[in-house]
């Protein structure tokens, strides 16, 4: 049941009027008596006893209503504990990053969060590999992609647009390409999982999904270092935007082709059970959702990317 439907029920049984109990908490009349049926049918009793002139408690009403006064006042002095120890949060975290996105945006967030919080500890695994919990030396991992294990836990950070990236350092050397195809004329920077190398590139063009099968001469297993080769000028490469979002803020590499749009994906923060979701990580989750909003936010305002595809 939720919290909200309770203080609905408390303020009606108060007023004596789902009308005046709604305009106290704000809400829409309609709003107000759906809660109450909510309740209603999850007890399996009317609260309520209702006449075209009058509302009154129920005798199941009358039982209840001390019930449920005492347990809106458990669940708000629990709300406000938590809300309290938010300012002492403390544990190891043991996480799980992508080397791109572990090393050149989420380590200084946590500096920041360790600053704020002194009695938690972290503990990074960097590894562009899949995390197995049961090997690695991690707790929780923040990865590109929604868990596809039904075992495991996992809360949405965000959706992230994809960019097609080169340095101008690069075009002052090649020619700026202007079309899909043109792309084929230029040295592509992969990313490599084992043997096989991401050199099958997906975009949306006019709202139609198209590909393209890229040549080049560097593939790594650590994003980073695909990065890297792009902004030293050694070819094109498709990077998540927030891997690549300082790059492209500060110029060292520049969208491309902004009518082709690279498939998206979204961040999340994983954990193989419900005992790993700890208060420092829905902190870590909620600081995480706050920061990954506002560096994207800061590629829409540069017109880097556009706010439809967040």
């Amino acid at each position: 049941m939720l919290l909200e439907d309770l203080q609905v029920v408390i303020k009606v049984a108060e007023f004596r009027s789902i009308t005046a109990a709604a305009a106290s908490l704000d809400m829409r009349t309609a709003t107000a008596s759906a809660a109450i049926k909510r309740v209603e049918s999850q007890l399996g009793f009317d609260l309520f006893i209702r006449t075209t002139r009058s509302l009154r408690l129920s005798t199941a009403g009358e039982r209840y209503l001390p019930v449920c006064e005492q347990a809106v006042d458990m669940l708000e002095g629990a709300k406000m504990n938590l809300q309290e120890d938010a300012d002492n949060i403390e544990g190891e975290l043991r996480l799980g990053l992508s080397s791109d996105l572990g090393r050149n945006v989420i380590a200084p967030w946590l500096d920041e969060f360790i600053q704020q919080h002194s009695n938690v500890k972290v503990k990074l695994h960097l590894s562009d590999s899949n995390v197995d919990f049961y090997r690695d030396p991690v707790d929780i991992a923040l990865r590109y992609g929604s868990p596809n294990d039904t075992n495991l836990y996992g809360f949405k950070v965000c959706e992230v647009p994809r960019t097609l990236i080169a340095s101008p350092m690069y075009l002052q050397q090649h020619p700026k390409p202007t079309t899909l195809n043109d792309l084929q004329g230029h040295n592509g920077l992969f990313y490599q999982l084992h043997d096989i190398v991401y050199n099958d590139w997906a975009f949306e063009h006019d709202n139609q999904p198209v590909k393209i099968k890229m040549s080049g001469n560097r593939a790594s297993n650590d994003g980073d270092m695909v990065r890297r080769w792009c902004v030293a000028g050694k070819g094109v490469a498709v990077k998540s935007s927030l891997d690549v979002c300082d790059d492209l803020l500060e110029k060292r590499l520049v969208s491309l082709l902004p009518d082709y749009i690279p498939k998206p994906t979204q961040l999340w923060l994983i954990c193989p059970s419900r005992q790993s979701i700890t208060p420092a990580v829905r902190l870590l989750r909620d600081t995480l959702r706050e920061k990954c909003q506002a560096k994207l936010h800061a590629l829409v305002q540069a017109n880097i990317i556009e706010k439809a595809r967040l």
